[in-house]
């Protein structure tokens, strides 16, 4: 099976290379990155547990605004 073949189209010929010139290579990273650990409680885990909180919250809040026909001000006592 041949190699994977890069096809350029050209519109203007006085932006076309000169033959030959043109070369695809594979260049591999100098320096890997140094990744630090993060700070106390902004990890993962607990980020993804707090949206899914977020979301757990923001859908009762719908859920009960639907079946009382009162809003979330009406609940606080402030309309």
């Amino acid at each position: 099976m041949p190699s994977e073949t890069l096809i350029i189209v050209y519109c203007f010929k006085s932006r076309l290379p000169k033959r030959g010139s043109w070369k695809m290579t594979q260049s591999q990273p100098t320096i890997t990155p140094k990744l630090e650990d993060p700070k106390f409680g902004f990890n993962e885990y607990a980020e993804r547990l707090n949206g899914r909180a977020a979301m757990v919250g923001f859908l009762l809040t719908v859920v009960i605004e639907y079946f009382t026909n009162q809003g979330v001000l009406s609940w606080l006592g402030l309309k």
